[in-house]
C-alpha cells in the first residue's frame, strides 16, 4: 500500500465521510459511531478535503483541521485522512473512483448527513457517486423532511432500502436514510462563536 494511505483488506466494508471538517465536532463523531453500528461497516475513513467547490470561503489550513479531527475522533476503527489531497481529487466522484481502483475488493459506502442530501444534486457528477457506491444518509437536525424531498431522493426513490445493516451488500444505486438521536453541533456555528481559530 502507498505511504500515507490507510490499510484495507479485500472483503472489508469501509464508510467514507467527506467534508472540510472546519472544524470537526461531536456531530461528526456521533454520525460516524452510528454508521459503524447500524451499517455493518468495518471502518470509517474521514476524508478531510482540501476545499469545497461549492463554498467561496476557503477552510482553515489542512494541518489544523486534521489535528483537531484526530484529537476528537478517537476510535481504532476510524481513520482521519488527507486522501483527497494525496490523490489530487477535487470532486467526490473522482475520489470514489480512485479509491475503488486502489482498493480492489473493498466495499465502499458513502456517508453523509441529511443536510448534504438536500443539496447533493449540486455536487459535481453526483449521479456517478450514486451509481458507484451505496449511500448512507444520517439524520441531522432540521434536515429530515427536506432530505426526503430532495432532488436526489426523488430521482432515486426506487433505490431506497429500508435498513442500513445490509447497505454494503446492495448493488449501487442504493441508499438508506437512518434516523438517529440528534446532535445539533455545526461547524458554521462553532466558527461564528469564535470557537475555532485558524
Amino acid at each position: 500500500m502507498r505511504a500515507g494511505f490507510p490499510v484495507a483488506r479485500r472483503g472489508m466494508v469501509v464508510g467514507l465521510l467527506g467534508g472540510s471538517f472546519d472544524p470537526a465536532h461531536e456531530g461528526h463523531v456521533m454520525i460516524t459511531r452510528e454508521a459503524l453500528k447500524r451499517m455493518g461497516l468495518d471502518r470509517v475513513w474521514w476524508l478531510v478535503s482540501p476545499g469545497n467547490p461549492l463554498k467561496a470561503r476557503q477552510p482553515a489550513p489542512m494541518a489544523a483541521r486534521l489535528a483537531r479531527a484526530r484529537a476528537l475522533m478517537r476510535d481504532p476503527r476510524v481513520e482521519v485522512t488527507d486522501l483527497e489531497a494525496r490523490l489530487g481529487t477535487v470532486y467526490t466522484a473522482d475520489t470514489v473512483k480512485r479509491l475503488q481502483e486502489i482498493y480492489p475488493g473493498v466495499a465502499f459506502v458513502w456517508l453523509m448527513g441529511a443536510d448534504n442530501l438536500v443539496q447533493f444534486h449540486k455536487w459535481g457528477r453526483w449521479r456517478e457517486i450514486m451509481e458507484r457506491v451505496p449511500v448512507g444518509v444520517l439524520a441531522r437536525p432540521g434536515s429530515g423532511l427536506k432530505a426526503r424531498l430532495s432532488v436526489a431522493a426523488q430521482i432515486y426513490r426506487g433505490n431506497r432500502v429500508g435498513r442500513g445493516e445490509n447497505l454494503a451488500k446492495c448493488r449501487a444505486p442504493a441508499w438508506v436514510f437512518v434516523n438517529l438521536p440528534m446532535n445539533d453541533a455545526s461547524s458554521t456555528e462553532i466558527r461564528a462563536r469564535g470557537g475555532w481559530r485558524r
